[in-house]
């Protein structure tokens, strides 16, 4: 909050106090006639979710003699400045803000919204109010985001976590025709290319949970927490890394689970399928029909006690799924995918009605494979995770090991469909990752 800075971006893991520093930051003018701020998250969903940014603010402006507004989302001061809540839904809602002026824009979780998003808004920072205009921006880590491009000055080209001695430094930019042009000082931008190329100064500050011994002090099992990710998003939440990305080898290796003699009696089962259609022939390499059946015992231990994996046609998938029911038994839960759309409904009310007599839960699925494989691969890597030996396991590992470079996903959609319905909608486990 004390760097002089145009753009500021602060972050780059979990717990550092990102939140608190961007809704403590606009008070600091709000006894400046005609000042605003705008907080920006991509949608406004984000803004009202539970212990978000709406929610923190009614912590802290009530103090200051706040009251709140719906419409706009906002809180009005007693010297009738304003913070306001956001959103860029979409590439097209910056031109909600045309001939807007803002003194403070602050973007929350800044790697969520377009470059282009970024630089149009710059147009709509400016004052009459006494305030220089400025910018500040919190956020994780993505490699894939333009946002890593944009502060990799201060970032380890080689081990990607913030350099320490840079964190806090300004540098200088310019942007002409796209291109985003870097120097040491405005001067130097001057002299290359004109008092009229408006130099702004960047920085970013690097923050993780070790910075927030509040938090740590009022949460110890936050780090726990932190610490039971799989490891890309360890790495990246815990450790603030801006280069891992996910490759094979990352998400699942066989060493991290351990060959059990028999399965326990008292476990919580389910056989989940993930679903495909083709057969195979010389002309083509589709998807694999995959099912894992999957258990858990009173002490939360996860149990890999059989998979199957087939490439036949739709007739034949079903009379494998009725079949592997009638083996499994009746106390077995039977999950299922649920593709959008109608199709994907009418596919899985005929398999309900095919199951009659059976448990069958069909669960919709979306959002990114790998963030639903997490869990899973977190208890993996934690040593959680046992599996039953059989002629499955080698076509299964290699193909978990190879998620998700390899070719197909069948084999970690089912394990982390699976995982996810026996956990239903319980809070994570707290877990200790093995040493």
């Amino acid at each position: 909050m004390a760097t002089p800075a145009d753009i500021a971006i602060y972050g780059g893991a979990a717990g550092g106090g990102k939140t608190w520093a961007i809704l403590a930051e606009p008070l600091r003018h709000i006894h400046k006639k005609g000042f605003g701020s705008v907080i920006f998250r991509k949608n406004l969903i984000q803004v009202t979710n539970e212990g978000g940014l709406w929610d923190e603010a009614d912590r802290l402006y009530p103090a200051f003699g706040a009251a709140s507004r719906k419409q706009p989302l906002s809180w009005v001061f007693p010297q009738n400045t304003k913070i306001t809540f956001g959103h860029l839904e979409d590439e097209k809602t910056v031109h909600n803000y045309q001939g807007a002026q803002i003194p403070l824009i602050e973007f929350d979780e800044l790697t969520h919204f377009s470059q282009n998003q970024f630089f149009y808004m710059l147009s709509r920072n400016r004052s009459l109010c006494g305030v220089k205009p400025y910018v500040r921006a919190t956020c994780n880590p993505d490699a894939d985001s333009w946002v890593a491009g944009f502060i990799s000055w201060w970032i380890d080209p080689d081990t990607g976590l913030a350099i320490p001695e840079r964190s806090g430094k300004i540098r200088w930019m310019i942007r002409l025709n796209d291109k985003i042009i870097w120097a040491d000082s405005p001067d130097d931008l001057k002299r290359d290319y004109g008092d009229e190329s408006l130099p702004k100064s960047v920085t970013f500050i690097a923050s993780s949970l070790f910075d927030n011994k509040i938090l740590m002090a009022a949460d110890p099992g936050y780090l726990a927490n932190l610490k039971a990710l799989s490891v890309v998003e360890r790495e990246r939440l815990l450790y603030g890394n801006w280069k891992i990305r996910p490759t094979g080898g990352l998400l699942f290796r066989r060493e991290w689970i351990t060959a059990a003699p028999a399965a326990p009696a008292d476990l919580q089962t389910v056989r989940y399928w993930d679903l495909a259609a083709t057969e195979k022939t010389d002309a083509n390499d589709p998807d694999f029909t995959v099912s894992v059946k999957m258990g858990r015992d009173k002490e939360g231990r996860f149990f890999l006690l059989h998979g199957l994996s087939l490439r036949k046609s739709p007739f034949h998938v079903e009379q494998a799924v009725a079949n592997m029911a009638g083996q499994d038994g009746r106390k077995v839960i039977v999950g299922l995918p649920q593709d959008p759309g109608q199709a994907g409904k009418s596919q899985a009310q005929n398999f309900v009605r095919k199951l009659a007599g059976y448990r069958v839960k069909t669960r919709p699925e979306s959002g990114d494979k790998i963030a639903r494989f997490g869990p899973f691969s977190a208890q993996c890597e934690a040593g959680n995770v046992y599996f039953i030996k059989g002629d499955w396991n080698e076509e299964f590992f290699d193909q978990l090991e190879g998620f998700p470079e390899a070719a197909h996903d069948d084999h970690a959609d089912a394990c982390a469909g699976a995982f996810n319905l026996l956990n239903g909608e319980r809070p994570p486990m707290r877990i200790s990752p093995r040493a």
